[in-house]
C-alpha cells in the first residue's frame, strides 16, 4: 500500500461521538426554545436543552452535577415553568411571533460571540485526558448513603412537599364547572 503524503486524522472515540450527539441535541433544544411559535413548545425545548446539558456533564465524568441538573432544572424549574404556562391559558394556545425588531441585532451578536468563543477555544492549550477520577465516585456513594440513612426523614419530607405542591397546582389548573 503506498504511503499518503499527509497524515490522516485519528478516528473519534466513542466518548467524542456521544458528546457531539448530546451537544447537537442541546443546541436543537435551545433553537426550539428561541424559534418555537407556541410557548408550550418552547418549554419542551427548554427541557430538552436541560437534559442535553446534564448529558454533557455525565460525559465529562461529573455525574453528580449531571444528576443535580436533572433534579433541579428538569425536575423543578421546567415543571414550574410548564405549570406557569398552563395556568395562563391565553398564552398556552396563542401563537407568538418568533421575530421582532431586535432579531437582526441578536443574530449579529450571536455570530460575534460564536466567533470569539471559537477563537478562544482554538487558542487554549487543552490538557490531554488523564486517568479517571476515582475519588469523586466515593464522594457520590457517601452522599447516596447519607440520603438513605441519616437524612432519610428530611429527604422524604421534601419529596412530600413537592408532591403536595404538584397536587395543588393541578387543582388550581383544572377547569371549573
Amino acid at each position: 500500500m503506498p504511503e499518503l503524503p499527509f497524515e490522516l486524522p485519528p478516528l473519534p472515540t466513542i466518548q467524542q461521538v456521544i458528546f457531539v450527539m448530546i451537544a447537537i441535541l442541546t443546541v436543537l433544544g435551545a433553537l426550539v426554545v428561541v424559534l418555537a411559535r407556541n410557548l408550550f413548545h418552547s418549554a419542551l425545548g427548554l427541557v430538552t436543552a436541560f437534559f442535553g446539558a446534564a448529558g454533557v456533564y455525565v460525559v465529562a465524568e461529573a455525574e453528580f452535577i449531571g444528576v443535580s441538573q436533572v433534579l433541579v432544572y428538569v425536575g423543578a424549574i421546567s415543571t414550574l415553568i410548564t405549570f406557569a404556562i398552563m395556568l395562563t391559558r391565553g398564552m398556552m394556545f396563542g401563537a407568538t411571533s418568533p421575530r421582532n425588531r431586535q432579531s437582526g441585532t441578536a443574530a449579529m451578536i450571536t455570530i460575534l460571540i460564536f466567533l470569539v468563543l471559537t477563537a478562544l477555544v482554538g487558542a487554549i492549550p487543552w490538557p490531554q485526558a488523564g486517568e479517571p477520577i476515582v475519588e469523586g465516585q466515593a464522594i457520590i456513594a457517601g452522599l447516596g448513603r447519607s440520603f438513605v440513612n441519616e437524612y432519610v426523614v428530611p429527604f422524604q419530607l421534601l419529596a412530600m412537599l413537592l408532591l403536595v405542591a404538584l397536587a395543588g397546582a393541578i387543582v388550581l389548573a383544572r377547569d371549573r364547572k
